[in-house]
């Protein structure tokens, strides 16, 4: 961090180095004692999440001057509650109520230093093989195969300690449901996590409080500031900056955790990576006025579920490793096109996973509580939503499209048959109203009653992605085959905005590989 960055953001130089030694020297809206901030850097990076930390350690430790600028707070470690719902509130976009215009798919994305990273499951997958069989024959991009990206793949699998699950990770939860699949004779494996000696907590979704997690709070951020990057929080982008079709830099506030105005920003830099996520990037680049027709097009998000279930046992869900085990048995399109992820779940969530009713049934319902398990359903949805600006607000046009609503309803029949083979006695659908199934015979009658009926499940999406879509035709595309925005020099895109289709599995380790296949291509 340069001593004239550091003279006009923060008051004192002991001030600098009690923030340096709490953890990441990071310069948040408190710290900022000025009305105006003006900055310089060879590289600004937009967002600090998988993406633009990827990019800022590989660019910083090339020798550019990289900031990078991340619009939620910065929350150390030693501040996560590990209570869900305040969670919610503090490292989450829009306080965990950011949702599609029609109200009925929440979308949750991190927002906080570190971004989604610090706030996921830790699931890592490779982008699947046959995806990038759909990236070659409709996009072009003949260069992404399995073996191209195996350097990438290797790389953060590497550095962020990626390995799969032992069988002390394998919660009751899972240990459950992989009872179930042997009955069915259903493939079911363990996860890969990016874990380093897990605590078994099942916090992941508030923030990893140990510090087991591999977030990019805990690695590529810390690694980049040791090459010089820097690093603001609490620093909202309105818009990128841009002279004779070349990006200049980037303008925006500082804001503070109570929604204060504390400053006005602006950065001169010749490069811009957007990496702030398939939602915001596309609406800066609207407000900015760049790019082409497709940006904020082709929006996915793996619409999901989460079915739970009632078992004779306790099953404890709250206990042990979040996710452990999943059914790939009907991963590929040919085979019905989704996955099965089980998942531990806690006292909140089992609130918003099901109609738990009020008074007495809700009381009842909280008392078998222990008795819960649940599974994930992830489709591979067709990029059928549009990211847009509207003038002062942000909107997520998003409704499963014909293609895609079978698969939801048989990714929930499957859900369900997997319960009751696993011995639930009661399987709670995630609708609108109260629904359950308590034998195999009622699974196609009850859930062919939703067939009319999108509107009525309860669907949550955590992986945004495809909105700045990347190809070779500009007819379909937002950004080349090297993550280049069109339209513009001097601005690439960095994170899951670039996915040409959803992936139908996690994409944190897709985005990391590809925002170091980008860095790799700016000098």
């Amino acid at each position: 961090m340069s001593a004239s960055i550091l003279s006009s953001a923060i008051e004192t130089k002991d001030e600098t180095v009690q923030q340096i030694n709490q953890g990441l020297p990071v310069v948040q809206a408190s710290d900022v004692k000025t009305g105006r901030l003006e900055l310089t850097a060879d590289v600004v990076i937009i967002g600090s999440g998988a993406g633009g930390a990827v990019t800022a350690y590989e660019l910083a430790r090339k020798g550019l001057d990289v900031l990078v600028l991340e619009a939620g707070p910065y929350v150390p470690s030693s501040e996560f509650t590990e209570d869900f719902t305040e969670s919610l509130e503090t490292l989450y976009e829009d306080h965990g109520g950011q949702a599609n215009t029609d109200g009925d798919l929440l979308v949750l994305q991190g927002r906080c230093v570190g971004g989604s990273t610090v706030v996921n499951g830790c699931v890592s997958f490779r982008t699947p093989d046959f995806i990038f069989d759909e990236w070659h024959r409709d996009f072009g991009l003949t260069d992404f195969t399995s073996a191209s990206m195996a350097p990438y793949f290797e790389r953060v699998e590497r550095n962020l300690s990626i390995t799969e699950n032992g069988p002390h990770e394998i919660a009751r939860h899972s240990q459950i449901m992989q009872r179930g699949a042997a009955a069915l004779g259903w493939s079911m494996k363990p996860f890969k996590r990016n874990i380093r000696e897990c605590a078994l907590t099942g916090h992941c979704l508030s923030g990893c409080k140990t510090e087991r997690k591999q977030s990019m709070l805990v690695t590529y951020l810390p690694w980049a500031a040791a090459h010089g990057a820097r690093i603001h929080s609490d620093t909202q982008v309105d818009r990128v900056t841009s002279e004779q079709g070349r990006a200049t830099g980037v303008e925006g506030r500082v804001i503070d955790r109570h929604g204060k105005h504390v400053a006005d920003i602006s950065v001169k830099a010749e490069r811009v990576i957007m990496a702030a996520g398939a939602v915001q990037t596309p609406v800066i680049l609207q407000r900015s006025g760049l790019g082409n027709d497709q940006v904020g097009r082709n929006f996915a998000c793996h619409p999901s579920m989460y079915v739970g279930a009632r078992y004779p046992e306790p099953v404890h869900p709250w206990r042990g490793a979040m996710l452990g085990v999943y059914v790939d048995e009907f991963m590929h399109p040919d085979n019905g096109g989704f996955i099965l992820e089980v998942g531990g779940l806690g006292i909140a969530e089992l609130c918003m996973i099901s109609e738990p009713g009020t008074g007495k049934p809700f009381v009842e319902y909280m008392e078998k509580a222990a008795h819960m398990a649940g599974i994930v359903t992830l489709i591979h949805d067709h990029n059928v939503g549009e990211i847009r600006w509207q003038g002062d607000h942000k909107e997520i046009l998003y409704k499963l499209s014909d293609k895609d609503f079978p698969s939801m309803l048989a990714s929930l029949k499957a859900a369900v048959r997997l319960h009751l083979a696993a011995g639930a006695e009661e399987v709670l659908l995630p609708t609108s109203e109260r629904l359950s199934v308590t034998s195999v015979d009622q699974i196609d009658a009850v859930i062919d009653r939703l067939s009319n009926k999108p509107q009525h499940l309860r669907m949550v999406s955590y992986h945004p992605q495809g909105s700045c879509r990347m190809g070779t035709d500009p007819a379909n595309s937002a950004t080349d085959a090297e993550g280049r925005l069109r339209g513009v020099e001097g601005v690439w895109v960095a994170d899951a905005s670039l996915l040409p289709t959803s992936l139908i599995v996690n994409p944190q380790v897709t985005v990391y590989a590809l925002a170091n296949y980008v860095a790799d291509r700016i000098g």
